[in-house]
């Protein structure tokens, strides 16, 4: 250890000072000092703080691009397939007030930036999914709606402490309840359609990960308590994507399909019907007065 300590330290102790200051603003003065300058590993509690940071930095990293494959399998596809709109309504309603509790009571941005970068990508996706599903002019709505409950959250005057405090309680209730329409859909359709198995493993990664962070940087049972249930739904979807990861297409999907070539039989038929055997110019001729005079 004291060998290790010989070869870092000169690093350390000679760091530039815009990444000593990023260093220090995270994990504080006196961890920063313990860990990176003097090299002491032994000190459990900055340990845990450093590792809680850094999960907390990774899944921010990863949320900027976790639902990307989603937004572009929707793009490609052009179907709305095995998504359900209420799930990232009330999801996006959960984020919503989480990112505003957060927000307001000065929490890390290492806790839940996240939630901002998440509730921009589910905006994005559920206006897809209520293009793909016959209902775009519902979008304006959707979007309209939530530039005003985020206006009144992040105002102290029109929403109290204690009524964002009893919000962001609901937040956790909204936030696992928005999992269930999805399961559902999932289940009712006998496949996971569109559902991007990128975000799904990310998410139970994320959850979990958010469950470790919470512990070590945020003493409010309300968030703890919320990713504890996301967690284990989230684990029921990612059972659910490796259930049907190779089975069939889905009912509708199935359907579908046996209803194109359907039609086109009928098509068929109809065209062979009304077209009718094509008459040959003798028999044209056989049957048409004759214009001859008999002498």
């Amino acid at each position: 250890m004291d060998a290790l300590k010989s070869a870092i330290q000169p690093i350390t102790h000679n760091l530039p000072q815009p990444i000593a200051d990023l260093g220090e603003s995270l994990l504080g003065p006196t961890c920063y000092k313990t860990l990176v300058y003097n090299v002491d590993l032994t000190a459990t509690e900055c340990v845990k703080l450093a590792i809680s940071k850094g999960l907390g930095i990774g899944i921010i990293g990863a949320s900027s691009i976790v639902k990307v494959p989603q937004l572009v399998k929707l793009i490609n596809s052009q179907s709305a397939e095995g998504l359900s709109f209420l799930s990232y309504l009330l999801e996006s309603g959960a984020y919503l007030i989480s990112l505003s509790y957060n927000v307001r009571h000065g929490f890390p941005f290492s806790t839940y930036g996240e939630t901002a970068l998440i509730l921009v990508q589910n905006i994005a996706i559920a206006s897809l999914v209520l293009k793909y599903s016959g209902k775009g002019m519902g979008v304006a709505g959707w979007i309209g709606g939530l530039i005003a409950a985020g206006a009144a959250l992040f105002n102290e005057n029109l929403v109290g402490e204690e009524q964002l405090k009893l919000l962001q309680a609901g937040a956790g209730v909204l936030g696992v309840a928005s999992k269930v329409p999805q399961i559902l859909t999932i289940w009712s359709e006998g496949g996971t359609g569109q559902l991007s198995a990128f975000a799904v493993v990310n998410y139970l990664l994320g959850s979990l990960s958010r469950i470790f962070t919470t512990l070590q940087e945020v003493d409010d049972p309300l968030i703890l308590y919320g990713f504890i249930a996301g967690f284990a739904l989230n684990a029921v979807l990612f059972v659910q994507m490796m259930y049907y990861w190779n089975a069939p297409a889905s009912k509708n999907t199935q359907s579908n399909k046996r209803e194109k070539p359907l039609a086109a039989d009928r098509k068929e038929t109809a065209r062979a019907v009304s077209s009718g055997p094509t008459p040959s110019y003798a028999s044209a001729a056989g049957k048409s007065p004759s214009t001859r005079r008999r002498g």
